[in-house]
């Protein structure tokens, strides 16, 4: 876990990433749609996404008028980008987001579905917060949406969770807290007509709270919580959260 390859994880899923994941699955549009509200009190409508992937949230952000660049560690997942119509209009830099940057700020950056529990150490969480932090203009918000472990998982016996079903896809996934460690090991067991696919990544977890702190380090603090891009309020209950940081 010492050891941080921003490209692995864009080798593993790139060429099959839109497939295991689609737009609607994700609840693109409540996002896209939250994103606009929040900039809508920003001083303008750059945005800049760390993890861009193939473009899903980019592409859609363009879509609305916003003015986008995006920073992703594999290449593979920058191809399939490019190659979708519009794709051209994202500023891309590839790399990791934790020291990859543009020479101008943004009013707001994002990182969206899980992202920042790749980072495989709490000094690479702070890096992040640290590189988003530099990249804000002075009203800027920097957006994180993580989930939250629920009782069921915080053992060191497997936890199985219907993640999404649809008509033609059921993703399960499967996970395990090391306590030690502070990690989550999860199992995404993806269903679909054409077989099955199996994918398995090592998180570095982190509570709400300790995302807080991090944020402090860097000079941010929390702004808003809530259980999801519709502004669900937070609870005990939430599975979770999109928490949103301005500079402090």
């Amino acid at each position: 876990m010492n050891q941080h390859d921003p490209t692995a994880y864009g080798q593993m899923v790139g060429d099959d990433y839109d497939g295991l994941y689609p737009a609607a699955a994700l609840d693109t549009e409540a996002t896209v749609e939250a994103l606009k509200k929040l900039a809508a009190d920003l001083p303008d409508n750059s945005f800049l996404e760390f993890g861009v992937g193939t473009g899903r949230l980019a592409l859609a952000m363009a879509d609305q008028g916003f003015d986008v660049a995006g920073i992703e560690g594999s290449e593979p997942m920058l191809v399939k980008l490019k190659e979708k119509p519009g794709g051209e209009r994202i500023e891309v830099r590839l790399g990791d987001f934790t020291q990859v940057g543009f020479d101008r700020s943004f009013s707001l950056v994002a990182l969206t579905f899980n992202t920042i529990f790749g980072l495989p150490s709490q000094e690479a969480q702070i890096a992040c917060f640290r590189n988003a932090a530099r990249h804000l203009v002075p009203d800027g918000v920097f957006v994180i949406e993580a989930y939250v472990l629920h009782p069921g998982q915080m053992s060191a016996d497997w936890d199985v969770y219907p993640r999404t079903i649809h008509q033609e896809q059921v993703e399960l996934q499967l996970s395990r807290y090391d306590a030690a460690e502070q990690t989550v090991e999860r199992m995404m067991v993806h269903l679909r007509e054409g077989g099955t696919r199996l994918l398995t990544v090592k998180d570095r977890y982190a509570w709400p709270g300790e995302l807080d702190a991090i944020a402090q380090i860097a000079g941010l603090k929390l702004k808003t919580r809530r259980s999801g891009w519709k502004e669900e309020p937070f609870t005990s209950a939430s599975r979770k959260h999109v928490s949103v940081y301005e500079l402090d």
